[in-house]
């Protein structure tokens, strides 16, 4: 039975080769398309691609090639080649922006970008690209059936962008440079409003002036005291049941003391 098996294999594949190879030797344009579109459907990419590729070039100008050129695009999609997919899909909504494949292509052409979004640590540089190609689709087709998933893959891809700002502020304080802290903290706080991450800013906030009041020159103390008040008086009003309240209290009565202290230092 495995000797059978095994030889029904090498006979399918054998006839498969053939076939193939009769494709590629054909000037028979239909057919070559024909079977182009078999292996996309199967799918196998390896014997697709080379047939449209071909293809291509010998279908310009004729009523084929928007098929094709479809084809080859949903092809790199296929592979995974997310680079070249986005730039023929792209190519084809624009060249064909009355194709039954518009819409399809100019959708996936963002999807490609978001597929490249890589780990918040890194670049982000595709994750930006796929917002804005993921907008300009919903300006596009307002109507469109695939308005909600662009909607969902927005949220997702700011969700990265906000996390990488909010690490990046974090880093300040990791390193105790406690005003830069203080002020990519508060930056972060004015860019992302509705951050999950707003509590632990404005926790941190308070922390990097606190700590930035704690380690001050005299000069500079007063001014650093009355801003990690303030930083303490916003984090209670936005969040007075928060489970770091106790920590803040204590942070406030170190910059109490320290407001005393500054008082005692002025010159009458």
């Amino acid at each position: 039975m495995r000797i059978f098996l095994a030889a029904m294999v090498a006979i399918l594949s054998l006839a498969s080769c053939s076939e193939f190879n009769k494709a590629v030797k054909s000037t028979d344009l239909q057919y070559k398309y024909r079977m182009a579109v078999k292996y996309m459907e199967k799918p196998d990419y390896d014997r697709a691609m080379p047939l449209l590729e071909e293809l291509l070039g010998l279908t310009r100008g004729d009523t084929l090639y928007e098929q094709v050129s479809y084809y080859y695009a949903k092809g790199y999609f296929g592979m995974k080649d997310y680079i070249m997919a986005s730039y023929y899909l792209g190519h084809f909504a624009k060249m064909f922006p009355n194709s039954e494949h518009a819409q399809e292509c100019s959708f996936l052409s963002a999807l490609c970008h978001y597929k490249e979004s890589p780990e918040f640590e890194l670049d982000q540089r595709d994750t930006r690209t796929a917002i804005e190609k993921l907008e300009l689709f919903m300006v596009r087709y307002p109507e469109s059936s695939l308005r909600d998933s662009c909607i969902t893959l927005i949220d997702q891809l700011r969700l990265k962008l906000e996390k990488k700002d909010y690490a990046a502020a974090k880093q300040y304080l990791r390193t105790r440079h406690y005003e830069a802290a203080g002020e990519a903290l508060e930056r972060f706080v004015r860019k992302w409003p509705n951050s999950m991450y707003r509590e632990e800013a404005l926790y941190s906030i308070l922390k990097a002036r606190h700590d930035l009041a704690m380690n001050s020159v005299e000069a500079k103390l007063k001014d650093r005291v009355q801003a990690g008040i303030r930083s303490f008086n916003t984090f209670a009003d936005a969040f007075p049941e928060s489970t770091r309240m106790a920590q803040a209290r204590n942070m406030l009565r170190d910059l109490d003391m320290l407001k005393i202290r500054s008082q005692g230092t002025e010159t009458p």
